[in-house]
């Protein structure tokens, strides 16, 4: 996958619009730069891949490259690979909590899957921009690898911390759903990318997430008296809207969500 992606991004770029996504579109498949930018924001330094793999009936292999030759037969294959670990680690997770073991897979229902390839280039002032701009995922579960120059960092008491890359290795992130569907047990991750002057970077991640009909909520078992509810429910879609009209900026999308104590 990181090969693929490399080739694809060291094209031409007259190739690569060959490929670009919808114009006015936050969320179409195909190449594009530097999402979610705003005036009052730091810019995003990013190119990146989107690619819509399940449902079967979103994706749209004709527009994918045809550089290099193995493209479509590596996405495909790397799809449902993830797909399969995604589903490993949710059982674990409703396991490990005291659920059934299929019980957040059963809600998320039919995934929607998303692989994203992302290119950061060398960045002359590394100082005044970010890769990608500190945000929680919206969905279920991102299974992302990165290459040896690293980037990725994840806020923990406070403090930004660089995510050393490690060879062959899958950086899993929870999403905003899960800390729902578990009334906070799991915490869904706060992280961003940071870029540098010499190096280019690429990483790849997988978010498996429900449709945008799924309705989310505390799973009943574990919102009882004693344990309230921590956040109302929420039609994915409607979550997925708000998240792309005001911005990621941190967690405040499943912030707003919380039920005062």
């Amino acid at each position: 996958m990181k090969d693929i992606g490399l080739k694809f991004f060291e094209c031409p770029l007259e190739e690569k619009l060959q490929y670009a996504c919808k114009s006015g579109s936050a969320a179409s498949e195909g190449y594009g730069s530097r999402m979610l930018v705003k005036d009052d924001q730091v810019l995003d330094w990013r190119d990146y891949f989107d690619h819509h793999t399940l449902p079967l009936s979103r994706k749209n292999p004709c527009r994918w490259p045809h550089h290099p030759p193995s493209y479509r037969e590596t996405v495909q294959k790397y799809s449902e690979q993830m797909k399969l670990l995604a589903q490993r680690l949710l059982t674990v997770i409703s396991e490990s909590i005291g659920l059934p073991s299929s019980y957040i897979q059963e809600v998320i229902g039919e995934p929607y899957q998303n692989i994203t390839i992302s290119y950061y280039p060398p960045c002359p002032q590394p100082e005044l921009t970010l890769g990608l701009q500190a945000h929680s995922d919206m969905g279920a579960i991102t299974l992302l690898i990165q290459d040896e120059v690293g980037g990725l960092q994840v806020l923990k008491d406070g403090q930004w911390i660089t995510v050393q890359p490690l060879p062959d290795a899958i950086v899993v992130n929870l999403g905003d759903q899960t800390q729902i569907l578990t009334n906070g047990a799991y915490k869904s991750v706060e992280h961003r990318a940071i870029v540098n002057a010499l190096r280019a970077r690429l990483s790849v991640a997988t978010f498996y997430d429900p449709s945008k009909q799924t309705r989310i909520c505390p799973a009943p078992e574990l919102a009882t008296k004693d344990s309230p509810p921590r956040y109302r429910e929420v039609i994915y879609g409607d979550y997925v809207s708000a998240w792309y009209t005001k911005g990621p900026e941190g967690k405040r999308n499943i912030d707003r969500l919380a039920v005062d104590s």
